[in-house]
């Protein structure tokens, strides 16, 4: 890497050339109207704009499809540099003092226009004047209307009205000869005026001379630079634009072997990725999915760092992707069998990357729904959930458990590290107060995977009622209530006395005691099997017909942390000591 101030004439006339391109990955330019003259102001007043950052080209490591800027001529050669950072400011200075062609831009309301950059000769010379004030953009037409058009404010027209009205068009400032040529077309229209030639000596000193002698700092990177310090020096740089990912970087190599990855992945993302839980799959995840799954697939080191997704070959993403699709299809038909029906009730997005490639290995050899299969994908999958070691799920973890959960499956006697050494306290309990959780979230797919059924209605809570019905998580001793009796907030506020219920039956529900709102849901319904459906969200009735609510607690907790048990495969410690024993009255 090298830093050296460069003339902005020198950068301007590499970009008509294509000398200077920017890489495929790069967004198009978008600067406003109001924006770009905020940029000429500073130019022209000679301020620092920041300094651009180029990447030298050549290195067959980092190949991308590369382009030419906007309103530069299309060339059909390899650049020798391309922009990483400064295409927004160096695209507008082109195209406003550089490009014989009007900017196409916008106004500060986002309407289309087509406009022409000036310098007023008289107000930037004007120590008094904002120098933005003195920037004029007009339309293509090169005349400014009011009223509908009727009325005429000003006229640039012809090189005579230019003249006329001392406005310098800046598309013409970096070519002294064309400048050299408007000025002495200005003189003899002002017929040698010696304040007009004074007057203008005085611009050129001051503006002209200066801006064509304007330098920046560019920051160069060497053509050797690898990959990932390309793609981590963007991320810094760049802070004002549209962060790269290594999707952006592996779209751009793969366009060189003509193969459109951004279209590949928004076709299946319209397909397969557009709602529900995998929604949240990002291309980026695709892609570390696709990584690792091919690693494993060629054996040794399974890995899906930045570094490694950067090395995915095309034929390893075409080999693959479809495969990997339908492990994460499978994946989420196997937390739905779970009872996780949406993004609400997913307890770790992060645990879907590894669950998908392990279902696209399963899927492939055909075991994916062996009953003993499944029972191990289940056990490590709830582990992972109640250990709580997905928060902050690294690479590292994802490797080792493909590994380690393909070798468990394999028949082995040894479970995976996750199956190993995931526990769960019991007073943890008290600690999931929200969803934030995803121990939380995991207790209420557990209750929705035991047929949970509505209160009301005594319909089971599925997939389908649990769209249709607004199913919601709500408490079982009503809040208002718990609070009017001064009950521990630990308690009543925790997944203990959570559940889902439908937005009907939380309004029958109210903050009416459970004795009461019991009651009036049976003298409205008399049919209902209440009783039943209570204890399908593993509830205790005769604990809410006596308002018994250090009961409920106590009672709930040994039904949710039996569940735990039964799930994570292993016994919970802890069940029985003097704080349990204290906190609860009894061994839950």
């Amino acid at each position: 890497m090298k830093t050296n101030d460069i003339s902005i004439v020198k950068l301007l006339e590499n970009i008509h050339t294509g000398k200077i391109q920017l890489p495929d990955f790069q967004r198009s330019w978008v600067w406003d109207d109001i924006k770009i003259r905020k940029l000429i102001a500073g130019v022209t007043n000679s301020y620092p704009i920041g300094a651009f950052t180029f990447l030298s080209y050549g290195n067959p490591q980092v190949k991308f499809k590369y382009r030419t800027l906007e309103g530069a001529p299309n060339c059909n050669f390899d650049p020798e540099e391309m922009i990483l950072d400064g295409q927004q400011r160096l695209t507008a200075i082109y195209l406003a003092m550089y490009s014989s062609q009007p900017v196409k831009t916008k106004t500060d309301l986002g309407k289309d226009i087509e406009v022409f950059y000036y310098l007023d000769i008289e107000k930037a010379l004007d120590l008094n004047c904002d120098r933005f004030d003195a920037v004029i953009s007009v339309p293509k037409s090169k005349i400014i209307t009011q009223e509908f058009r009727r009325k005429i404010v000003l006229d640039l027209s012809t090189r005579e009205k230019e003249f006329q009205n001392k406005m310098f068009p800046l598309n013409i400032i970096f070519d002294s000869a064309k400048t050299l040529e408007w000025q002495t077309s200005y003189f003899e229209y002002h017929k040698a005026n010696v304040e007009v030639i004074r007057e203008y000596m005085n611009f050129q000193s001051n503006l002209i001379t200066k801006l064509q002698q304007y330098q920046v700092p560019v920051i160069s990177m060497e053509k050797e630079t690898p990959l990932e310090a390309v793609c981590q020096v963007f991320e810094n740089v760049n802070t004002s634009g549209v962060s790269l990912t290594v999707f952006e970087l592996v779209t751009a190599s793969f366009a060189m072997n003509k193969f459109d990855l951004r279209n590949d992945w928004e076709q299946r993302r319209e397909k397969f990725f557009y709602d529900g839980i995998l929604s949240i799959v990002a291309s980026t995840d695709f892609l570390a999915a696709c990584t690792l799954l091919s690693s494993y697939k060629r054996g040794g080191a399974v890995s899906g760092t930045r570094k490694d997704i950067l090395k995915l070959k095309l034929e390893s993403y075409q080999d693959n992707a479809e495969s990997l699709t339908k492990g994460f299809i499978e994946s989420k038909n196997f937390l739905n069998d779970e009872g996780i029906f949406d993004l609400n009730c997913l307890p770790y997005s992060s645990q879907l990357i590894p669950l998908a490639v392990i279902c696209a290995l399963l899927y492939e050899n055909n075991s994916l729904h062996i009953p003993e299969v499944r029972e191990k994908l289940r056990q490590w999958y709830w582990c992972g959930v109640f250990g709580e070691l997905y928060g902050s799920a690294s690479e590292g973890r994802y490797s080792n458990e493909i590994k380690g959960v393909m070798k468990w499956i394999n028949d082995s006697w040894m479970p995976s590290n996750v199956v190993q050494t995931s526990y769960f306290m019991p007073m943890r309990l008290i600690k999931l107060q929200n969803r934030n959780s995803a121990a939380y979230k995991g207790f209420i797919a557990l209750i929705l995977k035991n047929h949970c059924r509505d209160f009301i209605s005594d319909k089971e809570i599925d997939f389908k009622t649990y769209s249709e019905e607004k199913i919601e998580i709500h408490h079982i001793f009503p809040q208002k209530y718990c609070e009017r009796m001064n009950y521990e907030k630990s308690k009543w506020n925790s997944i203990l006395n959570k559940t889902p219920i439908s937005a009907i039956t939380n309004r029958k529900i109210g903050s009416n005691a459970p004795s009461k709102y019991i009651k009036k849901i049976l003298n409205d319904n008399p049919d209902v099997n209440l009783e039943g459906s209570l204890a399908s969200h593993w509830v205790e009735y005769e604990d809410l017909r006596t308002d018994n609510f250090d009961g409920f607690i106590a009672h709930r907790a040994t039904y949710l942390l039996n569940a735990v048990e039964k799930v994570m495969g292993k016994k919970i410690w802890g069940r029985d000591t003097d704080e349990v024993k204290k906190f609860f009255g009894r061994v839950i």
